[in-house]
């Protein structure tokens, strides 16, 4: 069985406290995107023999050089983790076909994971509900959620408090990938203070249908902090301004980079000169409902 893993984008993300724990406390909307990673599950085959050595109960492969193997990778804990609930026994091969950026700020760890709760959930023909995966989705980070529905939402808390968006008009945008991830840990733990005390309410204005508010929108409290470090975020900001984005904002916590625009055409004419640009990996993309 196969199912395609969007990836996403922030188009608000505020940083509105810090918990006890160390995590800390967001309030931002996420919005899926038509760059896909492509799952694959299938049932290994048992050993033919006595001598065979048996298959490994889960195996990860992944067309991505760099992605982890084993119980390194959060698609094969997301596996796991739905084994040990059901109580299956039976050994899957899980293929990972790579087309998002890893670590881009586009969830690309989070959305497999998620995909792997799904298709194994039809697969094994368990009938858990989109909140008991979501529940069990939260086990794995706090972006996976989120990826169970793939519509786009307003998360708060550390991303657990979901609430479904109305459905949006399909937008077109260009994702820049500046061909380097950035440790989300690392953007976090160099937050300045002031961003990280408690506040008693924040509220993002949605005005996700008129083009005229969009600056207005596009906030990210971590993008400050992960341009400082890596100033070749903020040139992708630029070339994607001068490419024609009407809103220019990194997604997550970097190093990816998405521009708005106008309309298909404009957007088509802004990926052809992004494509161009030395150490940049674009994408045409558009939302996703």
């Amino acid at each position: 069985m196969k199912i395609r893993a969007p990836a996403k984008i922030n188009l608000t993300l505020r940083v509105v406290g810090k918990r006890a724990d160390g995590y800390h406390l967001l309030d931002t909307l996420m919005v899926p995107v038509s760059l896909y990673d492509e799952i694959e599950i299938r049932q290994a085959r048992r050993a033919a023999s006595r001598q065979s050595v048996p298959p490994a109960p889960i195996e990860v492969r992944c067309s991505h050089p760099q992605a982890p193997l084993g119980q390194d990778n959060i698609a094969y804990r997301a596996a796991e983790l739905l084994m040990r609930k059901a109580k299956m026994g039976q050994p899957v091969v899980i293929r990972i076909r790579k087309k998002i950026p890893i670590g881009a700020g586009l969830g690309g760890g989070s959305t497999d994971a998620a995909a792997v709760l799904v298709l194994l959930n039809r697969m094994w023909k368990l009938h858990l509900s989109v909140r008991q995966l979501e529940r069990l989705a939260l086990q794995l980070g706090a972006d996976v959620p989120f990826f169970i529905r793939a519509k786009p939402a307003r998360a708060r808390g550390i991303g657990e408090k979901l609430r479904v968006l109305p459905k949006l008009r399909r937008r077109w945008l260009v994702l820049a990938y500046p061909g380097f991830p950035v440790a989300t840990a690392w953007v976090y733990g160099n937050l300045p203070p002031k961003l990280t005390k408690l506040s008693v309410n924040t509220s993002i204005a949605t005005p996700l249908e008129s083009l005229d508010k969009l600056e207005k929108l596009l906030v990210n409290d971590l993008e400050q902090v992960a341009i400082e470090r890596y100033p070749e975020i903020g040139r992708v900001k630029t070339m994607l301004s001068l490419a024609g984005a009407v809103g220019v904002l990194m997604s997550g916590s970097g190093s990816s980079v998405f521009g708005v625009f106008k309309s298909k055409r404009l957007a088509e004419r802004g990926f052809r000169r992004m494509r161009h640009e030395e150490g940049v990996q674009a994408f045409l993309v558009h939302v996703l409902n």
